[in-house]
């Protein structure tokens, strides 16, 4: 087994290799196992030909190359998959005890040379694609460095800095002394209060290059204050920010936990709702009726209660709201599940450590969810969510992210915790047999 820091010198290797046209561009994988994404079959002993970056045959049984510049990739003993896409990260940083005072230290390029490392970390756990819900807008620079291969890491689609009202969630001075408040952020930084305001703030997010709109619906855990769950925007200022995203080709995600926040970003036409801790059988009912996604984050809700037990983790008015909020996202989505809620799969990736995103998986089945299901959600029924026909299953045509794991994932969901292959647009950046 590689170390991981011997992982990242192969890959480097490799990559060098890549650029001098060593290897060869097309490869034919020999597949024990194959679940695709789409339908809850496992379909057995397949080849698949990749030519350069996308999947151009899926054969039964194991051909061979008709030519000397075509590789095989031996994964008989494998459970080959799509790679997974996580809907809810946040590449640029990771909670830590100082997490609260480098606010006031870091600058934004410190917080870039620590998203590389995130992103590799992502991409290495399997994941191809990633969904940020916000930063400083070092997310958006970071999707264009992967685009570009100038670094490592998924396919990332991004909001750019999420929205809040004037001392919401995601207000980026909540905490500061007065004396620290030279201005007071305005709708360029994301603080919006009011249609005219929040129209103005989604427009500048896409002039900044955001994929997607994220909003505070409702109070957060982590933000310094009081209140965990109650309203933030008026259901008028969301229902500005939807149809100015939608004027403008983006979709709006929804940071909720408490319901009254959470139906009026449904009633208002978000296209997600994140986290919805307190989601109730009305709300529940809600989403169905507007075709709404919840993306549950049960991973972050136990990491930071998990945290919060820690003395002097958080400042002392996060503390009990961590405590109180973390653990209701796993009862919920149980619930939300047997209801018949669309699921999505996202995992708040940041608030615990980046590369463990498929502990999300196991906390998803100990709910209720199949162990198939769970794989689909983070897969094909997250590519429709992102609206990309090219992503989320192993099909002829569709890009070559795929991924594998030693066991059954379907019998054993832990063993995505150990993704041993990882090729992503056609080019193998994990390979551990």
């Amino acid at each position: 087994m590689f170390t991981y820091q011997s992982q990242k010198w192969v890959i480097s290797c490799l990559l060098f290799f890549l650029t001098l046209g060593v290897f060869a561009q097309n490869k034919i994988l020999h597949c024990g196992h194959v679940l695709d994404g789409k339908t809850k079959n496992i379909q057995k002993e397949l080849s698949i030909t990749i030519e350069g970056n996308k999947i151009t045959n899926i054969s039964k049984g194991y051909i061979e190359p008709k030519d000397g510049d075509t590789e095989v990739i031996d994964l008989k003993d494998h459970y080959v998959m799509p790679g997974f896409i996580d809907m809810h990260v946040h590449i640029e940083g990771e909670y830590n005890k100082s997490s609260y005072t480098e606010r006031f230290t870091l600058n934004e390029a410190d917080k870039a040379f620590a998203s590389v490392s995130n992103a590799e970390k992502t991409l290495m756990a399997g994941f191809t694609t990633v969904r940020d819900l916000g930063g400083t807008g070092v997310n958006i620079a970071l999707g264009k460095a992967v685009k570009k291969g100038t670094i490592i890491g998924p396919r990332i689609y991004s909001v750019g800095k999420a929205l809040a009202i004037t001392g919401g969630h995601a207000d980026p001075t909540n905490g500061y002394g007065k004396h620290l408040l030279c201005h007071m952020p305005g709708p360029e930084a994301g603080v919006c209060d009011g249609i005219d305001e929040c129209m103005k703030a989604v427009r500048q997010q896409v002039k900044n290059g955001a994929d997607w709109i994220k909003i505070t619906a409702t109070a957060g855990v982590l933000s310094v204050a009081k209140d965990g769950d109650g309203p933030q925007f008026t259901e008028e200022e969301i229902k500005a920010i939807v149809q100015t995203g939608k004027d403008r080709g983006v979709k709006v995600a929804a940071h909720a936990h408490g319901v009254e926040g959470m139906q009026r970003a449904i009633r208002a036409g978000v296209a997600t709702i994140e986290h919805g801790s307190y989601m109730d059988a009305e709300t529940m009912d809600l989403m169905k009726k507007h075709d709404t996604y919840y993306v549950p984050t049960i991973t972050a809700g136990r990491a930071v209660a998990d945290s919060a037990k820690i003395e002097g983790y958080y400042p002392d008015i996060i503390t009990p709201k961590a405590l109180a909020i973390g653990p209701a996202i796993q009862g919920t989505f149980g619930k939300a599940y047997k209801a018949g809620v669309n699921i999505a799969f996202g995992t708040d990736a940041g608030v615990f450590p980046h590369g463990r995103n498929a502990l999300e998986f196991e906390y998803m089945v100990e709910a209720g969810m199949p162990a198939m299901e769970t794989i689909i959600a983070a897969t094909s029924v997250n590519a429709m969510l992102l609206e990309e026909d090219l992503l989320g299953s192993i099909e002829e045509g569709k890009l070559a992210d795929i991924v594998a794991s030693k066991g059954n994932p379907v019998e054993d969901i832990t063993t995505l915790q150990d993704i041993r292959f990882v090729m992503k647009d056609g080019v193998v950046y994990k390979l551990v047999l």
